[in-house]
């Protein structure tokens, strides 16, 4: 049996082992998200699934090669509901790293300290403040009136709440004192715990639904259709950011927090300045101690640089600030049964056993269900039916099952036998070397697959088909309507005769049914990044999708590079080094965080036919737009490849890269002809004698600087 490497210390694993890992995790924590955020059914205990985040965060400090865009900080939310309008933010709304150990804290500040290039003897002020479990709500002012209100959502897009928002009494309409002409407000929209308590008492008296937690009905309350709904619930709001701005607030954190307050909001407090990770750790313990007497529910305390020229230098990763990060508290923990355990597979063939659980209230939330990840983690556990197992919820909000309690006296059942077989289409179950998933090798021929990969392509951050929903995808593939993405879009022309039939089948009226073909035909136009993305190709996220796009600009050149790349591949499937395999293969690879194992999974999906073949039809029925910069066009280095080497000493590694890419230069982690500028620090090696080989220009780090200056 192949061992579970994450049963190995991530300090005794050797490079090979713990990129195998780092592959089988980022597949297993997409699958999960995807389940959690667009089917809303997820299958994984969710507290098992922040320990999955935690050690792929230790693969990564430990082999920061592994990095890739795939891991899972690298995307945010959920999507908006079709009941509401929406609302595209201006400045996205991201999510934040987590801490969860002591050394988690000292590790934030020395990754700041490092990514700034600051001595040890220059202190670093933060700003810390509660962490408030509600939901995430942005306000727009213009002329210091409220014009707009929006969720979160998917952190780029959010719904529409502003009439709802208009009720809650800790909104001013108007702002107070003078504001910028433009000001986005962000924050928390929360219900206390005893509004929370007298709610459900009334929702109980009247044999309505109650709520399982406090955040819960907030979030409930405020994403009602109706607004009289939402005026009859006790919500309350605290600030503690923004967004777009017309003009500053202020240059520290803590400044602009005042301004805040001076506008009529309600911050979120206690909060403190602190210098350092000891003044951090003393506030999150104070916090800890006086947590139960906090009004409102919370799930830890976070922690912001609070200069804003630091903030802005140090910038963002795919979804989260560098500058600040969420620091949980400890979990809480419940007994209950072990009724089953069953298996989902998902859209990439990953067999996911499921724990079937005597609903239990863990922390506030009814937990019912649990993954148990694979087969190896079931039998590290040794959890079996009917066990009396350990469930708990990490941070607050997310269940794992711990393990399970002994019971004298008590046979326990035989070890659950994993099953050999696919149990939705009967293929043989497989488990690749160096992988901890077992995963259907049915394919295409598998239905959990089939429509768990339509159900890809039409969520939020893919094609985003309004009104096709798991349900109808689960319909069509059944009744043979849709078997690939390309039948989404024939099918108005295929069915436009028979329309009656086709509500009379499906159950949805006719103008439901004409409402799915006009959201079909408003998506006949997509990004490039969106429909790499939508395509299901194992470990291509969000993330490397617009890594992709960058690189090809188009989809007919991202399709015959992908192609080239494949079949080089293919001629010389056991080479190690990149530049051995191929001119396009190659340079796949050198887009930076983009190694062997993404490139192979991206030349696996090109190598076979029927992909091909559902590639061409899919083009044939949609216009894949033209990647184009951003605004970032007008700075010397728009377009142009470079490759940083040696050490710098104005400015750490990460903050030259971050920088490069924010003026639309795409950063590559090897030279080659294609390669513009490389940029040469101290103790520069190989890839310095490789640009000069080749004839690329070479910058030291001054002219660098000096070449971007006012950019």
């Amino acid at each position: 049996m192949q061992a579970d490497l994450r049963l190995i210390a991530v300090d005794d694993l050797s490079l090979e082992e713990a990129g195998a890992e780092h592959k089988a995790l980022v597949a297993e924590i997409g699958h999960h998200r995807a389940l959690y955020y667009a089917k809303d059914a997820p299958v994984l205990a969710d507290a098992d699934y922040d320990g999955l985040e935690q050690r792929l965060g230790a693969l990564e400090a430990r082999f920061p090669e592994l990095i890739t865009p795939d891991s899972p900080s690298q995307t945010v939310g959920a999507a908006p509901a079709a009941g509401f309008g929406k609302v595209r933010h201006a400045v996205p709304m991201l999510s934040l790293s987590n801490a969860f150990e002591d050394g988690d804290v000292d590790d934030f500040v020395g990754r700041i300290r490092r990514f700034l290039n600051l001595p040890e003897t220059e202190p670093v002020r933060f700003v810390a403040e509660p962490k408030i479990d509600g939901l995430s709500l942005s306000l727009r002012y213009e002329k210091g009136r409220l014009v707009q209100a929006a969720t979160r959502g998917d952190g780029a897009e959010g719904e529409d709440v502003t009439a709802n928002v208009r009720t809650i009494r800790d909104i001013p309409h108007l702002l107070s004192g003078e504001a910028p002409d433009l000001v986005e407000v962000r924050g928390e929209v929360y219900m206390t715990r005893a509004d929370f308590l007298a709610l459900n008492q009334a929702q109980a008296d009247k044999g309505d639904k109650v709520f399982a937690n406090p955040r819960n009905a907030a979030a409930g309350s405020l994403r009602q259709l109706d607004s009289s709904i939402t005026a009859g619930r006790p919500l309350r709001f605290f600030a503690y950011a923004w967004g777009a701005l017309s003009e500053p607030l202020g240059p520290t954190q803590w400044d602009s927090r005042q301004r805040l307050a001076g506008f009529g909001f309600t911050l979120s407090s206690p909060s403190r300045c602190c210098t350092g990770a000891a003044e951090l750790l003393d506030y999150y313990r104070e916090i800890g101690r006086t947590r139960p007497e906090l009004p409102f529910d919370i799930d830890g305390v976070v922690y912001k640089v609070d200069s804003l020229a630091l903030q802005e230098r140090l910038g963002f990763i795919s979804r989260s600030p560098r500058w600040a990060t969420a620091h949980k508290y400890p979990a809480e923990q419940a007994t209950t049964r072990l009724n089953n355990i069953t298996i989902q597979v998902g859209r990439t063939g990953a067999l996911t056993p499921v724990a079937e659980l005597e609903p239990v209230n863990v922390g506030g939330v009814v937990v019912s269900r649990a993954t148990l990840h694979n087969k190896d983690e079931i039998e590290r556990k040794d959890v079996r039916v009917g066990d009396l197992v350990i469930v708990q919820r990490a941070g607050d909000v997310i269940p794992q099952i711990v393990g399970f309690v002994p019971e004298p006296g008590r046979d326990r059942a035989d070890p659950y036998a994993f099953p050999e077989c696919c149990p939705e289409c009967g293929s043989i179950a497989v488990r690749e070397e160096g992988e901890v998933i077992t995963r259907c090798t049915g394919g295409l021929v598998c239905p959990a697959q089939a429509v768990e990969r339509l159900r890809h392509f039409v969520s939020r951050n893919a094609f985003d088909i309004e009104g096709l929903g798991i349900e109808r995808i689960q319909l069509f593939f059944e009744q043979g309507r849709v078997k690939q993405p390309a039948d989404i879009f024939t099918l108005e022309k295929r069915e436009e005769a028979r329309i009656d039939r086709l509500v009379s089948m499906t159950g949805f009226g006719k103008k439901s049914v004409e409402k799915l073909f006009q959201a079909i035909e408003a998506r006949r136009s997509i990004d490039l990044d969106r429909f790499i993305f939508a395509l299901g190709i194992r470990q291509i996220g969000e993330a490397t999708a617009k890594l992709l796009a960058r690189a090809y600009r188009t989809v007919e050149n991202w399709r015959d590079r992908m192609i080239a790349a494949a079949a080089e591949r293919g001629e010389k499937r056991e080479e190690k080094k990149p530049e051995l395999v191929g001119e396009a293969y190659a340079e796949l690879c050198g887009i930076e965080q983009i190694g062997m194992s993404v490139a192979d999974d991206l030349t696996d999906f090109f190598r076979e036919q029927h992909n091909l073949d559902a590639l061409a039809a899919l083009l044939a029925e949609v216009a894949v737009k033209e990647h184009v910069p951003s605004a970032a066009a007008a700075s010397p280095v728009t377009g142009k490849t470079v490759v940083f080497t040696g050490t710098l000493v104005t400015m750490g590694r990460s903050e030259a890269k971050a920088r490069a890419e924010a003026l639309g230069a795409k950063v590559a982690g090897s030279v080659s002809g294609k390669t513009d500028y490389v940029i040469v620090g101290a103790d520069a090696g190989s890839k310095a004698a490789k640009a000069q080989e080749l004839g690329v220009t070479i910058l030291s780090e001054e002219e660098w600087t000096a070449l971007v200056a006012g950019y």
